[in-house]
């Protein structure tokens, strides 16, 4: 090789590396917008609404929170999914968009593991079992027997169908043989506003929402569908403890950018969410919602996901669960 050919390639080597090296220290250099598949005013919402300060501080940039809702979270996940991989657009999703979507749905627009970069798990929680305040039971038992004395009369919301709370009442019904009719709603704010006014008589929705309107006295909580009795309910038992039924379905939040997002992209936003969620007040605003602060980190939360999609592919088959 000439000598000024072998220049050349130093300079351009070196040109590159110096372009590598200027995207990692710049970004982000612009405003990264979180993209929720849900309505203002869900559940989703009120959990990135805990974290956006905290993680403005450490990107050292606006975060701004953007919401594409249909189809049980499908419409925001599949625009990320064919978003640029920058890292400035990402998605906040939960269990139902990233691992039921894909088990319910018979042609899914996105694969969860093929189509995105997972960048860190924010929080896990139970659900709350709760019915309008007019329906004559106060304990899951009551309403089990109610239900069974007015088969078909009963309808439950969902934030969507294929979501978490569109699959808990279905798993309900198949351990408790009680017959509901599935009303799907584009987001849990509207289903929250129809179960408070009656025109449906129960929910399985996040305990956080489920817990500031029960203690409004607008809804009922009957249980929670985790292990151990929640922090946020404390009074409310486990779906265990009522003896009716014996499942526990514990939901995640997380954040994903499109795949093919860079390495240090994705390490720097994982870092800023791990900074956000050590934070004491932000753990404490968590807890007294009801959801337990779990981070994982990008490599983590892949095999979270990974593990998770075959046990809620089980869980849509058991309850027979299935959209066009």
């Amino acid at each position: 090789m000439n000598k000024p050919t072998q220049c050349i390639r130093i300079l351009l080597l070196s040109g590159l590396l110096s372009l590598s090296f200027h995207v990692q220290a710049v970004y982000p250099e612009k405003p990264i917008k979180i993209i929720i598949g849900f309505p203002a005013g869900g559940p989703l919402d009120a959990h990135i609404r805990l974290l956006v300060d905290k993680l403005q501080t450490s990107l050292g940039q606006t975060v701004i929170v953007d919401y594409k809702a249909g189809a049980g979270g499908t419409v925001g996940a599949q625009f990320v999914a064919q978003s640029p991989a920058d890292g400035y657009t990402v998605l906040l999703a939960n269990t139902g968009t990233m691992v039921i979507n894909p088990a319910i749905y018979s042609n899914p627009p996105y694969e969860t593991l093929r189509d995105f970069q997972p960048i860190a798990r924010t929080a896990q929680q139970p659900l709350a079992l709760i019915v309008n305040k007019d329906v004559p039971a106060n304990t899951l038992k009551e309403f089990i027997a109610y239900a069974k004395a007015n088969p078909g009369k009963l309808n439950y919301g969902s934030a969507g169908n294929g979501g978490i709370s569109h699959l808990v009442p279905e798993m309900l019904k198949s351990e408790t043989g009680i017959f509901m009719v599935h009303i799907p709603f584009k987001g849990s704010a509207p289903a929250f506003t129809d179960l408070i006014a009656g025109h449906v008589q129960f929910m399985a929705e996040s305990v956080p929402q489920a817990a500031n309107y029960a203690k409004q006295g607008k809804v009922k909580a009957l249980a929670v569908t985790s292990v151990k009795r929640n922090p946020a309910l404390p009074n409310t038992p486990t779906v265990i403890e009522t003896g009716v039924a014996n499942f526990e379905v514990v939901g995640f939040y997380g954040i994903l950018a499109p795949r093919g997002t860079p390495p240090e992209v994705t390490n720097k936003l994982s870092q800023a969410f791990k900074e956000t969620l050590e934070s004491s007040e932000v753990q404490k605003k968590m807890i007294d919602q009801g959801a337990d602060p779990a981070y994982l980190n990008a490599e983590q939360f892949s095999k979270f996901l990974a593990a998770e999609m075959p046990r809620w592919a089980k869980a849509v088959k058991q309850a027979g669960a299935k959209l066009d």
